[in-house]
């Protein structure tokens, strides 16, 4: 009876911990999805002047409008698109009476030619963003093409000589029906807990059967002496 007490305790402890490992993703997935909440109101809220200095933790997503002319190189950057495809992310520097800024005004397709840019002052709405998208297994970025595999901020700033800080336009006030422009967004927001959830759960219902089931069958062996007996 003692190792049947010692095996159902260990049991019970062991399935009292992958339940609370559930619980615990399940308080995270609520947190997550407050979050979510949040940034999708402050990407949807209504745009502000871009902040004296901005700032890449404080202002992350925030909705601005800004004025100035599109000026110098255009950086682009290798994305694929569930819809559209393989494309280009086009990245472009702005200068504004308070410096030079950069754009990212939206998605063309590989096979399409780079188009050119607006002549005179423009109007970009969007949200400030700072993507964190390099990782061990992005290639370098390729400059004698002019293909880029991530937008870090600072990089591109170096490169286009502006400031860093990137502004994900949602609409202008030109037309350039070559470029879609692709918002800011929660999609790429991971949000796995659910999964998490289910993990944890479904790992302690199991191991409630098997626990059952074995303490069920060290029941039945220590019970087979005394019938034979």
């Amino acid at each position: 009876m003692i190792r049947f007490a010692v095996t159902l305790i260990l049991g019970l402890l062991c399935f009292a911990i992958l339940v609370s490992l559930g619980n615990w993703q399940m308080r995270r997935m609520g947190e997550k999805e407050a979050y979510l909440a949040e940034v999708a109101a402050l990407i949807d809220a209504a745009p502000v002047a871009v902040p004296d200095t901005p700032d890449p933790v404080q202002h992350r997503f925030l909705p601005v409008s800004v004025n100035g002319t599109f000026t110098g190189e255009t950086v682009r950057v290798l994305v694929s698109h569930k819809k559209m495809g393989a494309g280009y992310r086009l990245i472009t520097a702005l200068d504004t009476d308070a410096g030079r800024i950069m754009v990212d005004r939206g998605f063309i397709r590989v096979a399409d030619a780079q188009p050119a840019l607006p002549v005179g002052e423009v109007t970009v709405t969007g949200n400030l963003h700072w993507p964190e998208e390099r990782d061990g297994y992005t290639p370098e970025n390729d400059l004698t093409e002019n293909i880029w595999f991530a937008r870090e901020v600072p990089v591109l700033a170096a490169h286009l000589q502006a400031d860093p800080v990137l502004v994900i336009a949602r609409s202008t006030s030109f037309v350039d029906p070559q470029v879609t422009p692709l918002g800011v967004g929660t999609e790429g927001i991971p949000n796995d807990h659910l999964e998490y959830v289910v993990t944890w759960y479904g790992l302690a219902a199991v191991w409630l059967l098997m626990l059952g089931l074995f303490l069920w069958r060290m029941y039945k062996s220590a019970r087979k002496p005394l019938k034979e007996i």
